[in-house]
């Protein structure tokens, strides 16, 4: 168990890194696209500065829940912090959600309206946006995928990496063709790219707020498992799971026997046991009953 919890600590602390160096570099290049989109004039260029912006806003709030959830447990929060990751990624699920709706609405307002966009200023600097976000993508990617925190925060500069992808396209083609509506049609189709990981992530922590049960676990099958593998138990109900976070699954349940053991903690053990080696549940509470159930 100290072992889990090490490495754990150690996750978190390599996420912490992955962030704040993800934050830097985006807080960086937003200057240079707002700076990019004032010389140019180009709306493209000012609306992805804006994307960046939330960008950041992310990252920043990702790095301040790495930060929150690793304070110790006290009386007040006896699991301690570590749910507010899952807070912070919910949100960033819901401003992803809010940045699609603003992409398709601005899209739709260049539709009828197409803008003047100078082409090749919009060119390099989408494409060193697309550079700074690949970056800061593999720098996120390559972190603890289960962390809904550093999934959130990879799918804003995701969004972002396609969204400079549209860009340079949008900009060849504006170049070559003088094509306007090139640039809102490439907005809808990253818009819609967007909207299906950032649904994902509002889902997924959205579950654990509201104390659902791990996804990747059969209930059925743990209760056989665990009534296969310690012959005293007959019965087993009130079984509660719930997550802090994915990577930190608790459980309650009651475990019904035909008559009193001789060692109850060794019998509670044993039932653990099956828990952490089967399921990776570390931290689960026993009740042990013979015949009736106490709450009946």
């Amino acid at each position: 168990m100290s072992h889990d919890h090490h490495h754990h600590s150690h996750d978190d602390k390599s996420s912490i890194k992955r962030v704040q160096l993800a934050l830097v570099l985006t807080g960086i290049f937003m200057v240079v696209e707002v700076v990019g989109g004032i010389i140019s004039g180009s709306l493209a260029l000012l609306a992805d500065a804006g994307h960046m912006l939330t960008d950041t806003m992310a990252l920043a709030l990702a790095a301040f829940a790495f930060r929150v959830s690793s304070r110790p447990a006290d009386t007040k929060r006896s699991y301690g912090y570590q749910r507010f990751q899952i807070i912070a990624a919910f949100v960033n699920g819901l401003s992803l959600l809010a940045i699609v709706g603003w992409i398709l609405f601005e899209a739709v307002m260049r539709m009828i309206n197409p803008p003047e966009v100078i082409g090749t200023t919009m060119l390099v600097v989408a494409s060193a946006g697309l550079v700074v976000n690949v970056v800061v993508f593999l720098i996120l990617h390559s972190g603890d995928q289960e962390n809904l925190n550093i999934r959130g925060a990879a799918l804003h500069v995701l969004g972002d990496l396609l969204g400079s992808v549209a860009a340079i396209i949008a900009a060849f083609v504006i170049i070559k063709t003088g094509w306007m509506p090139i640039d809102p049609l490439l907005s809808v189709l990253v818009a819609a790219l967007i909207l299906r990981s950032a649904w994902q992530l509002v889902r997924r922590s959205a579950h654990i707020l509201l104390e659902g049960a791990p996804e990747w676990l059969n209930l059925a099958d743990m209760q056989s498992k665990i009534i296969a593998s310690v012959p005293q138990v007959t019965e087993i109900h009130h079984v509660h799971v719930w997550g802090l976070t994915p990577q930190h699954p608790m459980l309650t349940m009651h475990v019904v026997l035909e008559e009193k053991p001789e060692d109850p903690t060794a019998l509670v053990r044993s039932v653990k046991q099956v828990l952490k080696s089967k399921f990776g549940i570390n931290h689960s509470t026993i009740e042990v009953e013979i015949g009736d159930c106490a709450d009946h």
